[in-house]
């Protein structure tokens, strides 16, 4: 190599050298281990409903009022969207949940009748759900927690000949309105319901 290339090479690797040196050494951000995790993907249909459950007439209600066994009993709201018990009388339960009306049960007794009133609310059993149309006993159904449309078909004695077995017809009361449209078979059924399975025409 000659002489003046072999300068140049020595003064090349120096400049590199010391710029290196002067430069800071940053350390690469960590994953954020939330970010990082993978997203599972499922059916919108088949996910878990968030929202609360709210009562409606229909529903039969375990209410306890804890140490007054005259008003601890079986409750059914009636048409009128109430339950009536004892010393407070009528008590509003449609829209509300079932932790909601246990404190509104409190309230009422705790203006004059029990000081410190500990109630608890359970639904002893669900309001019913409905399904017409092409099934072989279309009618009224006791709900059964987590079941779907193609579960509800089952109890119906399953599809007829002439039904459309992808889709159906769903109503369901959200807040005081009746949403209505098609869902595949897999979503989920909510109590008071009405499900009509279409006839096909092909």
């Amino acid at each position: 190599m000659r002489p003046g290339r072999f300068i140049i090479l020595v003064l090349a690797v120096a400049l590199a050298v010391s710029a290196c040196a002067r430069r800071p050494y940053v350390a690469a951000p960590a994953a954020d281990p939330i970010m990082a995790a993978p997203i599972a993907a499922a059916p919108l249909a088949m996910a878990p409903e968030e929202v609360p459950y709210t009562l409606d007439s229909g529903d039969r209600l375990r209410i306890v009022v804890f140490g007054q066994d005259g008003l601890s009993a079986i409750y059914a709201v009636g048409a009128s969207g109430s339950i009536t018990m004892p010393l407070i009388g009528a008590v509003p339960a449609r829209g509300a949940t079932p932790a909601s009306l246990s404190q509104t049960i409190a309230e009422r007794l705790r203006q004059g009748y029990i000081r410190e009133p500990h109630v608890a609310v359970e639904i002893e059993s669900y309001r019913p759900f409905f399904i017409l149309g092409e099934v072989t006993t279309p009618g009224q159904y006791a709900y059964v927690p987590n079941m779907s449309v193609e579960n509800a078909i089952a109890i119906a004695g399953g599809f007829t000949p002439r039904a459309q077995r992808k889709t159906v017809t769903l109503s369901r009361n959200i807040d005081g309105a009746v949403a209505r449209g098609p869902v595949p078979v897999i979503t989920a059924v909510r109590p008071g319901d009405t499900i009509i399975v279409q006839e096909r025409w092909f």
